[in-house]
């Protein structure tokens, strides 16, 4: 689950061992490393501006895709992968947001503790409000995490049907009522049969 209290409140209440079961999902914790980043690159950018310099303009996008599942051969990309390398605060918070993709495949409990926790102590040390911010969200949550972890689940399943819906609901450019909106969903991704029946 997203690390949002109402949620963990809901299982609590109903599961003695709660927080053995709740894992927090990687694609909701990389989207707030992806916000940090954004925010930090903003503001470089506004004071970059302000001096003439114009080396983070056109590059918002590529500073959030996972480098891991990139081509980075492309010439745009082999630019923007030099801009990594310069002495930013974006790239700063960009090489963080990189690092912690890259924690949530260990099969060892104690070797996972150690990674986030030299992840946690670098962010500390970043002097990036927004990155600072996350890793203090971070150190609340860090035993979902590692539930996360330990157990091997995340919410890509769901976040991809969900994704299929708000399609649905797009190219229907929405529905009168919500059976139909629920037939819609059951005919694209349940199988739902809507053919009429021959009359007897």
């Amino acid at each position: 689950m997203d690390m949002w209290d109402p949620f963990i409140n809901a299982v609590k209440a109903n599961f003695e061992n709660a927080e053995e079961l709740i894992g927090f999902d990687r694609f909701h914790v990389a989207q707030y490393f992806g916000k940090a980043v954004d925010k930090v690159r903003a503001e470089e950018h506004r004071n970059l501006l302000a001096q003439g310099d114009k080396t983070l303009i056109r590059t918002k996008h590529q500073w959030l895709k996972n480098s891991g599942k990139t081509d980075n051969r492309s010439s745009r990309r082999r630019e923007f992968m030099d801009i990594t390398r310069m002495n930013l605060k974006t790239a700063r918070a960009w090489r963080i947001k990189e690092a912690a993709a890259m924690l949530w495949d260990f099969t060892y409990m104690g070797v996972a503790i150690k990674a986030w926790k030299r992840l946690l102590f670098w962010m500390s040390l970043s002097r990036l409000d927004p990155v600072i911010r996350v890793g203090k969200m971070i150190r609340k949550y860090f035993w979902g995490i590692l539930n996360a972890i330990r157990l091997k689940v995340n919410n890509s399943m769901l976040e991809a049907k969900n994704a299929r819906i708000q399609q649905i609901k797009k190219i229907a450019c929405g529905f009168r009522n919500r059976k139909r909106f629920k037939n819609a969903i059951l005919f694209h991704l349940g199988g739902l049969d809507l053919m009429p029946r021959p009359t007897q």
